[in-house]
């Protein structure tokens, strides 16, 4: 039985990385014991998935059709969530938010790498594309330890 049952994919505004990091991890996990989200550290309003990353999805057969951003907060997490960022920096705004809590790291921090996820906000869809592929690679290392965790 693995350690969390919950996975929270933080980002900044929760518009892009993280909402594709949900749709990906979600995409991947047949277990009813595992569930994904995702949240944003800087969200003052309800908005959409970013146009280009729900292309990017829709090319991959995954769908965050009808989502919008939304904040995270304590209320999220639990004993058994694992809260997963984008960026070392937006682990330590987390960590200086809600405690030095066990359960908080970046994502290639989390599979024992370094750096962080590519950013494609801005950018062309080709860079949303690699933002997906390497989510893609990184959440499925993530799930593995995740399952051999206890």
């Amino acid at each position: 039985m693995p350690k969390y049952h919950h996975i929270v994919f933080v980002s900044t505004g929760n518009t892009c990385r993280s909402q594709m990091a949900e749709a990906i991890f979600n995409g991947m996990v047949d277990d009813s014991t595992l569930s994904g989200e995702s949240r944003g550290l800087v969200v003052l309003f309800p908005e959409p998935c970013n146009p280009k990353a729900e292309v990017v999805l829709t090319n991959h057969s995954l769908s965050i059709e009808g989502r919008t951003s939304k904040p995270l907060s304590e209320e999220d997490i639990t004993d058994d969530t694992l809260i997963l960022t984008m960026t070392l920096a937006q682990k330590i705004k987390a960590v200086q938010e809600y405690g030095h809590l066990e359960q908080i790291y970046s994502l290639k921090e989390y599979i024992g790498e370094e750096g962080d996820v590519i950013d494609p906000y801005g950018e062309n869809l080709l860079t949303y594309e690699d933002c997906y592929v390497e989510l893609s690679r990184l959440i499925k290392k993530a799930v593995i330890k995740i399952n051999e965790e206890e």
